[in-house]
């Protein structure tokens, strides 16, 4: 399986074993979204057209762009506007503007509501076009337009006056009135050339003034992001933070999963794996308090990395688990005697499968010549959070029983310490899986127990397992 399925795997995990969790947070993301759509006020926006007539490269509608949001119109739209505490600094972020193709500047603005959107873009467009009227030297514009104009009409009059000395000039064919048209020929040729040139480098000559397409159309929506994409916004942002949480997590997680890890935390020899069938038993209420209640509620009382249980064999094989775990706990005891079977408080699996090994404990036959006979045994729950074991007295000694990549090394370690400060020895540990249960068998199908019973019959005659 690829990196990208294990990824793939792990989210779909979270999700589905800490629904209820990432619900509760997506729930609050969306509050969260709600309350900063209440604290910003909503905002329109109205876009209004402006079209450049002619032939216009990239970088001049560029500048006209630029233009259309600097301080000089900025501030003449402000004062056109006439609304009090308003200059072009706080409408210069309200304004924007964009080339689009055929020759067209999109001129959008924005405000409180859709009236004062549409006022804001039709008056910056009108003052674009007057600006930029202005600068080009427009005809609409007198003071602009008499510079080159009056040109224009001395260069006709000096073409007219040439004219009038060509046609005074003597008719013959002498030297100097022959030299003479010539001249005044040359004269009008260079006044011709000078007056194309002039007109091909005024902008005004060549390209049409501004345009504005019509009045902006007043707008039937909140401009992004609305009241609707923050709630929608604030609910994924939590639950990515959350799923994202979950998966650092996973990867700082050093709690022991294996065997040698488990033993080495708790300083003990390892006596054996059991299964205990996957079902919720029904919680105590005297387990746990508040806290604990609401972390079922929630539905993080479980590690929701620990691998998807195994489809579990027989109840006779799962027997058969258990009665090793207390052929090798009578192995290493010189004599019976009564035990602690210590269990972390909280850890359900292991509960259940430390009621097993009571229960089997306590049907093993008296002792013979070729058994020992099993130890007394009794459960106590132990806090993580603060340990601590009954004092030695009627039972000496402790075996521990756990689930795997529940508990960290220091909380293991935390258990050993309290059982040492009891006086008791560690003198084994036992790991619970949790398996899924097999569908009941039929009527007609044998039952799981009469295996069982054959198989604790000669566990109790000193038969190996």
């Amino acid at each position: 399986m690829s990196d990208e399925s294990i990824r793939l795997v792990t989210i779909g995990r979270i999700l589905r074993r800490r629904r209820r969790l990432l619900s509760l947070l997506a729930v609050v993301g969306a509050l969260v979204g709600y309350g900063t759509s209440v604290l910003f006020p909503p905002r329109y926006t109205a876009s209004a057209s402006v079209l450049l007539p002619g032939q216009w490269e990239e970088r001049e509608l560029l500048t006209q762009v630029n233009i259309a949001t600097s301080s000089a119109v900025v501030d003449r739209v402000a004062a056109t506007l006439g609304r009090p505490g308003v200059n072009g600094g706080d409408l210069r972020d309200r304004v924007s503007a964009k080339a689009a193709d055929g020759n067209i500047i999109t001129i959008s603005g924005t405000a409180e509501t859709p009236e004062r959107a549409q006022r804001l873009s039709d008056r910056t467009a009108q003052q674009l076009v007057t600006f930029a009227a202005r600068i080009a030297g427009d005809s609409s514009d007198p003071e602009a337009a008499t510079g080159p104009e009056a040109l224009r009409q001395k260069v006709v009059q000096t073409d007219r006056r040439i004219t009038e000395l060509a046609n005074a000039t003597d008719a013959g064919q002498s030297v100097e009135s022959v030299q003479a048209r010539t001249a005044l020929e040359k004269l009008r040729t260079a006044l011709e050339e000078a007056m194309k040139k002039l007109d091909q480098a005024d902008p005004a000559t060549s390209k049409a003034g501004m345009v504005v397409m019509g009045p902006a159309a007043r707008p039937t929506g909140q401009a992004p992001p609305t009241r609707t994409q923050l709630v929608v916004a604030g609910a994924l942002v939590f639950l990515l933070l959350a799923v994202i949480g979950h998966l650092a997590a996973a990867r700082m997680n050093r709690r022991p999963r294996t065997e040698p890890e488990i033993a080495a935390a708790l300083g003990s020899a390892l006596l054996g794996r059991v299964d205990v069938p996957g079902e919720r038993p029904a919680h105590r209420p005297e387990a746990g308090g508040r806290m604990n209640r609401v972390r079922r509620l929630l539905g993080v009382d479980t590690p929701w990395d620990v691998p998807t249980p195994q489809l579990s064999g027989d109840e006779a094989g799962r027997q058969i688990r258990y009665q090793r775990v207390c052929a090798r706990l009578r192995d290493r005891l010189p004599a019976p005697r009564r035990l602690l079977v210590v269990v972390p408080e909280g850890d359900g699996t292991a509960l259940r499968a430390a009621g097993q090994l009571v229960a089997l404990a306590g049907n093993d036959p008296a002792p013979s010549s070729s058994s020992r006979g099993n130890p007394a045994l009794r459960v106590v729950e132990v806090p993580v959070s603060r340990p601590m074991v009954p004092d030695s007295g009627a039972e000496s000694g402790a075996l521990v029983v756990l689930s795997a990549g529940s508990w960290t090394a220091g909380e293991l370690a935390g258990l050993a310490g309290a059982c040492a400060d009891g006086g008791h020895e560690v003198v084994g540990i036992v790991v619970a899986d949790t398996v899924r249960a097999r569908p009941t068998p039929s009527d007609g199908d044998p039952p799981d127990h009469a295996p069982a019973a054959l198989a604790a019959h000669g566990n109790a005659t000193g038969e190996s397992v």
